[in-house]
């Protein structure tokens, strides 16, 4: 009997298949995933009766290339099937899932019960060399069609007893050739489901900011000062990079405005040497397709693209739509601002806040004419090399021009990777990752205790990761959280472990490295914020003198590039402690995707009081780490180097003072 096949039409097929996942909620857009990256893959399949099922994930790359991976049952009483797969090829992906009536296992069930109970033996035993014809069939040329036609023959054979018989199905070599060419019946066929998958820098990254400006830069005897370049910033390309930081993010590099300039923390009296804010675009030497006169000329910053190149970094700049006052489109195009009954353009304001210095755009007066001068903008500065963008502000836009600008680009340049610096509501930072951000800014700055912490990483990893891939900032030239100002040395070594172990993608602005941690009275950024101002920092002298944590970041980063666990966001699990402020979880990853043949797992265990000393006792779920109930294990701590023995349950002592996270590398038993 050959296997009968039922393929998908209407609204069910002859096997149920529902809740194919991943997937984004509506189904508007694809489901994302980077190179590199092990994609969970679910649905939920069921039939009536109870006979047996199986399951195939069908996985087709860009270049036509189909592959099949066994999906598996999870939890009793779900009917909830997966299977994980590593995407190797940037494009677009799809897939769909086969089920099947699984004849053979649904015999073997069927069989061992009423042999056993001497019920209907000899039309099981008839019905299962049935089956093995079917599969010696479907086997026809292999070795295994011969092991197939003895078993065959062998069950047939009534001289022997109904158990011998049967223990013929059970033999390893009939097992095997069973496996590779099981009888089924009823397949049927989902609907095909697209997956974007892009480049791994979408996903993966670690990120550090730095002016240009203050790179560089000398103060006077006078008091005023001398503006860094981009040659003189070429020099601390070196330091980045010996840091492990993979990505160098610049703020906006164009002319700033004179109209309204800010002054020394953002006061609305400039002195004459003030730079102003670097967010306050335009000024009479041009606007968003001009570099600031100070910074150097295009040959500089073609230069400065390529040492950054030279020292293994990626650039990203950053696309701030936004103008100053004196920005040469409010002369040339007054439609693209809003106009106020006084004849005035409207200032951005964020109530109760006003910033003078900058003019937000209005999309809505010349929607196609400002779309396809900011598309000009984005292709001449993609043109000149840079490959990544972190978007300013991108929620005070409109969803639907972003939805058209990230296609348009990605269409003709699909390795550009976009950045949405958006801290805003929930429906609006889920809906730009939603029509095509790569990456964005997160909640994770504010979320400090353990719960917070709990219950923001699971949700990154687990709800929202077919579409919201985080960027774990730990600081920006405008936050600095309580947390910081008041936490010293621990906190600043706390936030930097979790954002660089729980996320694939995370940054650092600079200066965290030397615990800048005094904010400006009564708000959240660093007292002389450098928005504002040059900022000379003596990096060598911090470093010598022990007051920088470099060496620790640095340590960080290199943990990140030895552990392809890290790598990944989907991974991620929390586990329980006993104490309020520890926080545990754990990433692992299979040894089919490792590349070494071993597994790879690690456990971040980490004080998240930066004021204590902490001992409690943390539990493990040792199956999500890939380990058997009840074993024991070696684990390396990979910040001191420390070795211990762990099960299920172990005792930790964390010391905010002195070492206040425990980044644990699983020493797995050969064979796992």
């Amino acid at each position: 009997m050959a296997n009968e096949t039922t393929t998908f039409t209407g609204r069910i097929g002859r096997i149920p298949i529902r809740h194919l996942s991943p997937q984004q909620p509506e189904f508007r857009w694809p489901a994302k995933a980077f190179v590199g990256e092990v994609v969970p893959f679910a649905a939920t399949i069921f039939r009536e009766g109870h006979d047996a099922l199986g399951a195939d994930l069908l996985l087709t790359a860009p270049d036509g290339t189909t592959t099949t991976h066994p999906l598996a049952i999870g939890a009793p009483g779900t009917d909830r099937w997966h299977t994980e797969a590593l995407v190797d090829a940037e494009g677009e992906w799809h897939w769909q899932v086969r089920a099947y009536g699984d004849d053979w296992a649904t015999w073997m069930h069927a069989a061992t019960v009423k042999i056993a109970a001497g019920v209907d033996v000899e039309v099981m035993l008839l019905a299962g060399a049935e089956l093995l014809a079917r599969a010696g069939k479907l086997a026809k040329g292999t070795p295994a069609q011969r092991v197939l036609s003895s078993a065959r023959t062998a069950m047939l054979k009534t001289t022997k007893s109904p158990a011998e018989r049967l223990a013929v199905a059970s033999d390893p070599r009939v097992v095997r050739a069973v496996t590779d060419n099981r009888p089924i019946s009823l397949e049927t066929l989902s609907e095909v489901v697209p997956l974007r998958v892009e480049r791994t820098r979408a996903g993966v990254g670690a990120w550090y900011e730095f002016f240009p400006r203050s790179e560089g830069a000398k103060q006077k005897k006078d008091g005023s000062w001398v503006s860094g370049t981009f040659r003189t910033a070429q020099k601390r390309l070196p330091a980045v990079a010996k840091m492990g930081f993979e990505v160098l993010y610049l703020p906006p590099i164009h002319p700033i405005g004179t109209i309204n300039r800010k002054g020394a923390n953002n006061t609305l009296t400039p002195g004459p040497g003030d730079p102003g804010s670097p967010w306050a675009i335009g000024s009479a030497a041009g606007g968003h397709d001009a570099i600031h006169p100070d910074l150097g000329t295009e040959a500089d910053f073609r230069a400065f693209v390529a040492a950054v190149k030279k020292n293994k970094l990626e650039l990203a700049l950053d696309l701030a739509l936004q103008c100053a006052p004196d920005h040469p489109w409010v002369t040339e195009h007054p439609e693209w601002f809003t106009t106020l009954p006084d004849g005035s353009i409207a200032y951005a304001e964020n109530p109760p806040k006003k910033y003078q210095d900058i003019y937000p755009l209005n999309f809505d007066n010349d929607p196609e004419g400002l779309s396809r001068e900011i598309l000009r903008i984005v292709t001449y500065w993609i043109e000149l090399g840079v490959r990544i963008f972190r978007v300013d502000n991108p929620h005070t836009k409109p969803l639907s021009f972003w939805e058209w600008l990230l296609a348009e680009v990605r269409r003709d340049y699909p390795d550009v990777v976009f950045l949405a610096e958006a801290f805003t509501r929930p429906a609006m930072m889920q809906s730009l990752a939603a029509v095509g951000f790569h990456q964005s800014y997160t909640y994770f700055t504010w979320r400090n205790t353990k719960q917070e912490l709990e219950e923001y990483l699971t949700e990154v990893s687990q709800v929202t990761s077919t579409h919201f891939r985080p960027n774990f900032f730990v600081n920006t030239p405008d936050i600095l959280t309580e947390y910081l100002q008041f936490g010293g040395v621990p906190a600043y070594k706390i936030r930097a472990a979790l954002a660089a172990t729980a996320s694939p993608t995370w940054g650092v602005y600079a200066g965290y490295e030397l615990i800048e941690n005094v904010a400006r009275p009564g708000s959240e950024e660093n007292i002389d914020n450098e928005k504002y101002e040059y900022k000379n920092r003596d990096w060598a002298a911090a470093e010598a003198e022990g007051r920088s944590i470099a060496p620790f970041i640095t340590q960080l980063n290199a943990i990140r590039a030895a552990h392809p666990a890290l790598r990944q966001l989907r991974n991620l699990r929390v586990h329980w402690s006993d104490d309020e402020a520890i926080l545990i979880y754990s990433k692992t990853m299979d040894a089919r995707f490792t590349g070494t043949g071993r597994p790879d797992g690690l456990i971040i265990v980490a004080n998240v009081d930066p004021h204590s000393v902490r001992e409690t006792t943390v539990n493990l779920d040792l199956t999500v780490l890939g380990l058997e109930p009840g074993g024991r294990f070696d684990v390396t701590d990979l910040i001191t180097q420390e070795r211990y023995t762990w099960g299920a349950d172990n005792y930790v002592r964390l010391d905010a003072f002195q070492n206040p996270v425990h980044i644990l590398r699983i020493d797995y038993p050969k064979g796992v």
